[in-house]
């Protein structure tokens, strides 16, 4: 037999290679394998079979790595498809779907010494004092790693051994398994009662899940289209390949209020799932909202007759936890997957249930190639295996929307908060009105500085948000205008106090705070720092509120692996009066003392060149003042704007996704943006700026050719990118619109392959983007 292997070098084609009879019986599709390449070895993985081969005299295969297929056929197929519609090789789609800590080819499991009790007939002998202790804890335990056992005991290893030696004790190597979760102590929880509009959410999905639930009607069998398009028009069946079940899934557009009860429904849909006898997986948008998440879902199946290992795959674990979790599943140990966006990777068989939490974050889009978005590999995923998806959100994205209004997904909803809790009261402030009072910008309106006074008096707890870290945005010069610039990007620097430096936030570049102008011939000593972030905030909030206990999250002060639980354990247990953060506190996050919400800067995004400012601003204040009131008292939101006018604005204040989907879809509908149409970005990166714009005109002349006859196609550019440079970089962008974007991604990855360009300019394709910049 011959086995047709991908390579983890970049060449974009399979290669034959004999397998040696020896190797017969362990060599099959999904496989890796070692193999020769020239005078190097290689590793790949087997991709097909065949039985004969169009090259003469085939090199064999060296060896297998592991035990079993670590990429299975439906994950296989799954890469193949990610691999053609979103233009990347093969062999880079394979890598995304292996975490690195598996792909190594050594094995990766930790072995430690345990040491057990051996059952005895005979009383025992005397023993010394140590000796007696050693052998308690045992007889209590049964078994124990030595070291955890030395260190319980306060003794040596000698002592172990000894008792080894009378033969009342083994001591065995054996795999440890690393678990990120081992040391937590989770209390067992059982499911809540249900209101009727979750109770309705539930029966239909389970419904679904059954197998009862017809599809929705413009969704056939060949229709594999992702979710990040509009739908009102059919795509080529070639999206995906052709060998789709009959039981192809359902999907479902859960738009619940924050707190509404999403998770549970979440979880009871979980059970559903674990006594069919299928396991599911649950994506969050951020690592940040996994400790909580993860929390709840061990809670609810830690115990009883639906009792499974719950695992958990993201980017902050250990190689080796990475690797264990990754096993437990692939073994049909872990049942539930709970990660980030590679965690629908994740190879649960029987598959029976995907949840997208959060599914307008645009978080889960992977930003270097293969540039997959995790929500809609979801939405093929499900109905490859016949699993039902189920896509949640307050702020559902427009996408998503327009598939259900056109029927293509099933929409549920559930618009009040569970036990009759009324939503957060939203006051929108004028900072305009606050400015003129002043002589500069205030930072916290007259209105927030006494609410949160109100809520320190009344013991209740406070969240701040501000989108933006450091201290100050800018370093200016009042007399000659200098600005102090990033020399390998096309920003300012960030002045971060308390580290004083300046630091760019896209490059990384850091550089030691002058202490005067250094523009030419000034020098003037009295610079200034503009604009504001969160460490601002929280000086600022020590200045107003001495005695209050603040703290701040963001990335700058979460450096350790643990710090982020470890502050909200703190928050939750009211060690914490008012918490100053960027978006890591925004979303998904259930205190129920917090009272007040306040959005210090609400028009950051409001005003980015990307037509999807409006919608990430509605959906960023929408879901922040879902933090407020999720207890027993009212919450408060201030929101301090200067354009408080602006629609997103008003209708998040009214908590009006309706109102607010329908004014942006019109202004959608007349510049032919998504969700009316489907997007591809292409981008040219070079060093010297010229080559690059010429670059760029010629990929224009060669777009033109190569994707001539495609129906109401728009292509607009070359332009500079709005980051015109990053990481010493300059960067132009050509923006394809189109109705139908299978023909034009197959068209792309041909001219890519025969495209000329300068060996120093290169070029990204990025079907259906989320960031413009």
């Amino acid at each position: 037999m011959i086995a047709r292997v991908t390579l983890e070098i970049a060449l974009r084609k399979e290669f034959d290679y004999l397998i040696p009879s020896e190797l017969a019986s362990q060599v099959d599709v999904g496989s890796r394998v070692q193999v020769p390449f020239g005078a190097r070895k290689v590793l790949g993985c087997v991709t097909a079979m065949a039985e004969e081969s169009a090259h003469a005299n085939l090199r064999p295969i060296l060896k297998v790595i592991g035990a079993q297929t670590l990429v299975t056929p439906k994950i296989l197929k799954l890469a193949r498809w990610i691999g053609e519609y979103y233009c990347c090789p093969p062999e880079i789609a394979l890598k995304s779907v292996l975490p690195d800590a598996v792909r190594k080819e050594q094995a990766g499991w930790r072995e430690r010494l345990f040491v057990r009790a051996l059952p005895q007939t005979e009383p025992l002998p005397k023993l010394p004092k140590r000796q007696q202790e050693v052998y308690r804890i045992l007889e209590e335990r049964k078994e124990l790693p030595l070291q955890e056992l030395i260190d319980l005991a306060e003794t040596t290893a000698a002592t172990v051994r000894s008792l080894e030696d009378k033969g009342l004790v083994t001591i065995t190597t054996e795999i440890s398994e690393r678990d990120p979760y081992a040391h937590e102590h989770i209390l067992p929880s059982q499911p809540l009662p249900l209101n009727p509009q979750q109770a309705r959410a539930l029966e239909r999905i389970i419904a679904a899940m059954d197998g009862q639930q017809a599809k929705p009607s413009t969704a056939s069998a060949g229709d594999m289209t992702p979710v990040s398009s509009s739908n009102n028009f059919r795509l080529q069946s070639d999206d995906v390949p052709q060998t789709e079940p009959k039981n192809a899934s359902s999907v479902f557009l859960l738009h619940g209020v924050t707190g509404s009860g999403k998770t549970e429904v979440y979880l009871q849909a979980l059970a559903h799932a674990l006594e069919q006898g299928k396991g599911a997986i649950v994506l969050v948008p951020e690592i940040s909202l996994t400790p909580q998440t993860v929390e709840r879902f061990k809670a609810r199946f830690s115990s009883g007759p639906l009792q499974t290992l719950v695992a958990v795959l993201h980017s902050h674990l250990s190689a080796g936890e990475r690797h264990d979790e990754w096993h437990k599943i692939r073994q049909g140990r872990a049942r539930i997957v709970i990660g980030a966006r590679s965690a629908i990777f994740a190879p649960v068989d029987p598959l029976g249930l995907i949840i997208v939490d959060e599914e307008h974050e645009h978080t889960y889009k992977q930003e270097e190639s293969p540039r997959y978005h995790a929500r809609d590999v979801a939405i093929v995923r499900g109905r490859m295996e016949g699993a039902t998806v189920v896509l949640g959100s307050a702020t559902p994205s427009m996408e998503s929307f327009y598939n259900c209004s056109r029927g293509k997904y099933i929409l549920l909803e559930m618009l009040e908060r569970v036990d009759a809790k009324k939503m957060p009261l939203v006051r929108v402030v004028d900072m305009r009105q606050a400015m003129r009072k002043g002589k500069s910008i205030p930072i916290y309106s007259p209105q927030l500085k006494e609410a949160i006074q109100q809520r320190l008096e009344r013991k209740e707890q406070t969240i701040l948000f501000l989108n933006r870290r450091g201290y100050s945005t800018s370093l200016q010069c009042p007399l000659c205008g200098f600005v102090a610039q990033c020399p390998n990007c096309s920003v300012s620097l960030t002045y971060h106090r308390r580290a004083q430096i300046l630091c760019c936030h896209v490059c990384g570049h850091t550089e030691p705070v002058p202490s005067f102008c250094p523009g030419p011939k000034c020098g003037n000593p009295d610079i200034r720092y503009a604009g504001l972030g969160t460490e601002k905030v929280e000086d600022t909030l020590l200045k107003l509120f001495p005695h209050a206990r603040i703290k701040r999250m963001d990335s700058d002060t979460l450096k350790k692996k643990d710090d982020y639980r470890r502050i909200l354990g703190d928050f939750r247990l009211g060690k914490i009066d008012i918490l100053v953060g960027t978006q890591m506190i925004a979303k998904g996050l259930h205190f129920p003392n917090v009272t007040l919400v306040g959005i210090v800067y609400a028009d950051m995004a409001l005003h980015l060149a990307d037509f999807r400012a409006g919608e990430r601003t509605f959906q960023l204040l929408t879901q922040v003042a879902g933090r407020a009131g999720r207890g027993d008292i009212e919450g408060e939101v201030f929101v301090q704007s200067f354009t408080p006018f602006h629609p997103a604005i008003q209708y998040a204040r009214r908590h009006d996704f309706a109102g607010f989907y329908e004014q942006e879809l019109e202004f959608r509908e007349q510049l032919k943006y998504p969700p009316v149409s489907r997007v591809a970005m292409l981008t040219l990166k070079g060093r010297n700026e010229e080559k690059v714009k010429l670059s760029a005109d010629h990929l224009r002349r060669e777009l033109e050719k190569a994707l001539a006859g495609i129906k109401e196609l728009i292509i607009a550019g070359p332009a500079p990118a709005p980051l015109a440079r990053a990481e010493s970089l300059y960067r132009y962008q050509i923006m394809l619109r189109a109705r139908q974007m299978s023909e034009v991604s197959k068209r792309l990855a041909v001219m890519n392959q025969s495209l000329s360009l300068p060996e120093d300019v290169s070029l990204s394709i990025d079907i259906d983007p989320v960031n413009l910049a």
